[in-house]
């Protein structure tokens, strides 16, 4: 696929996007997404969280050569096609996916938290630690939040998760919620600024790439 014809695909697939949580939605586990690089050399990680206790209860990892290259806002066709498979090996099904970038707060609407929950039909988020628009520095409590907006539209909220630590950039990826999205994030950042959903993804990607996890002992 072409820069062009990513872009345009993104075009075509933004209107699917649901921002709404589906009735009666009740996560229990929700799974926290990474690719870690080694020049084109990737290992993508699916961690599955408790929700109410913190504790991974599933993990797998995929691992190949990314064939797309890095372009602003073409992210996720860098990174689904290692994604999806590190999900399908999980044997327990996530109620929701947490993704370590953007959903609606792209350029054209369509980020990685988007364009992986409508591929999947999984409601899914996006955590970031870079905004995309622009905002106002929340208040300094956990909790405090503000709009993030881009081309007067507002895509997500830069929120607070620790006292006095700098905000996270949330965004909606599909069949969930703004105010539902936020709620999540900060049920699973109770001590840290990042989600443990993506520490835990990065933390195993990080000790498959440096040889202290086999990939074999997580289900490859």
């Amino acid at each position: 696929m072409t820069v062009e014809e990513a872009i345009q695909l993104q075009l075509r697939m933004a209107h699917l996007v649901e921002h709404r949580a589906p009735e009666g939605f009740e996560p229990k586990v929700a799974a926290g997404l990474d690719v870690a690089y080694t020049s084109d050399r990737f290992i993508a990680t699916a961690v599955c969280v408790d929700i109410a206790t913190l504790d991974i209860v599933d993990s797998a990892v995929h691992h190949g050569v990314a064939d797309f290259p890095y372009v602003p806002g073409l992210f996720s066709f860098r990174e689904l096609p290692a994604l999806l498979p590190a999900l399908a090996k999980l044997r327990v099904t996530p109620d929701v996916l947490v993704c370590d970038g953007q959903g609606l707060a792209h350029p054209r609407r369509f980020g990685l938290a988007c364009h992986i929950g409508v591929q999947t039909g999984l409601p899914s988020i996006g955590v970031s630690k870079q905004a995309l628009g622009q905002y106002e520095a929340p208040g300094p409590h956990r909790g405090d939040w503000k709009p993030l907006v881009d081309n007067g539209e507002t895509v997500g909220r830069a929120l607070r998760t620790q006292h006095g630590v700098k905000p996270v950039f949330v965004s909606i990826g599909h069949r969930i919620d703004l105010d539902t999205a936020t709620e999540l994030t900060l049920k699973l950042s109770p001590r840290y600024r990042l989600p443990e959903t993506t520490r835990a993804a990065d933390h195993l990607g990080r000790e498959v790439l440096a040889g202290r996890v086999g990939v074999q002992d997580v289900r490859d």
